[in-house]
């Protein structure tokens, strides 16, 4: 009977941080459209959203009420089953891997229950993370090809090739953190960066692989279909790309899943190389503090802080530079991130030798 009830309580514990973390991701990739179309204004010398509610504020609720009222089309030549599983597939991959996400320091109830803030730790977190990547890019291949247009068929192609050249980077980029680190689970590669500085060196993974970090940003930006790198969604080529035939909440679907994509990315570069929940002087907050519950808070707030930080970077970098040519976009792939990554890789080993047989 206690097995059942720690089980019970396991269940209901895991259920109320999915719910929050679904709502929570859904909720920032709303106003991180609001976000987006403020920070472009700003660069552009606009005054950007400012009618619906104050700032614009509600003009992402606008926007939803909008995308649920209009009417659902599915084209007559379209592959039925399979132009609805697109969207529903990008959005199912956008959000899986925010489970393996390690949110903040483990705290104990009045009860003694300890509870702890990540949905699984499983000991292959980064294998799982760019296996659930890899699968994104198959919504937009569904979504593209059973549309049955041949611009949509075009854009899934452009996505599949674009995401294999950027994958085997992303990959190589992490395989020199794996070396450095000595572990796969998130979790403890964010124990290792604990603080902010220790043994007498910064302990956030950045300082340790620059180069890593820039490669899988630059890959990031890649996967996520922004510009520069939106070659999929090709405005003046391809109309609207793979999501040409789509209308009412499928359309959202694709649209919320970039944005919900570009959170759980910002969030994952921050647990592998800015220290995740982990903050200069966290152990001094903790004593002064005294209560594990807002300082687990606290935590979170720096991990989704950081995450906004990138969130802007993604932002400046989609309204400051042009779209690449298609050629152009497979050299930097191939002929420069992939080289880079393994200069890099051996190098990490390298490094880790020597240090070694020190």
């Amino acid at each position: 009977m206690l097995l059942l009830n720690i089980d019970t309580a396991l269940i209901i514990e895991k259920l109320i941080l999915i719910i929050v973390i679904l709502l929570g991701s859904l909720g920032i990739a709303m106003y991180a459209t609001w976000a987006e179309r403020k920070v472009s204004a700003v660069m552009q010398d606009r005054v950007g959203p400012n009618r619906a509610g104050p700032f614009g504020l509600f003009l992402p609720l606008a926007d939803g009420l909008k995308l649920f009222m209009k009417e659902e089309i599915i084209p007559d030549r379209s592959t039925g089953f399979i132009f609805v599983l697109g969207p529903c597939l990008a959005m199912l991959t956008a959000l899986m891997t925010s489970a393996i996400v390690p949110w903040g320091p483990d705290f104990a109830l009045s009860s003694g229950h300890i509870v702890t803030l990540q949905v699984a730790d499983i000991n292959i977190g980064m294998l799982f993370v760019f296996g659930v990547v890899s699968l994104g890019v198959y919504g937009v291949m569904l979504g593209g090809w059973a549309s049955n247009n041949k611009f949509s068929l075009l854009s899934s192609i452009r996505a599949a090739s674009q995401a294999i050249s950027y994958e085997l980077a992303l990959g190589l980029s992490l395989i020199a953190l794996l070396m450095m680190t000595g572990s796969l689970s998130l979790r403890q590669i964010v124990d290792q960066q604990h603080g902010f500085w220790q043994h007498g060196y910064f302990s956030w993974n950045f300082f340790k692989q620059p180069l890593g970090f820039i490669i899988f940003f630059v890959c990031a930006c890649a996967e996520l279909n922004r510009a520069p790198f939106d070659l999929p969604e090709c405005d003046s080529e391809l109309n609207m790309g793979y999501h040409q035939e789509y209308s009412s909440m499928k359309l959202g679907l694709y649209l919320f899943s970039e944005y919900i994509n570009m959170f759980i990315s910002s969030i994952i570069m921050v647990t592998l190389y800015f220290g995740g929940y982990n903050f200069p002087f966290m152990d001094k907050v903790a004593e002064l503090i005294h209560n594990p519950i807002i300082f687990s808070f606290i935590c979170i707030g720096a991990l989704i802080g950081k995450a906004i930080v990138m969130i802007l970077m993604f932002m400046f970098i989609r309204w400051t530079l042009p779209r690449f040519r298609y050629d152009q976009l497979m050299k930097l792939g191939w002929k420069s991130l992939i080289p880079l990554a393994l200069a890099n890789m051996l190098i990490t080993g390298a490094v880790i030798l020597w240090f070694f047989n020190k």
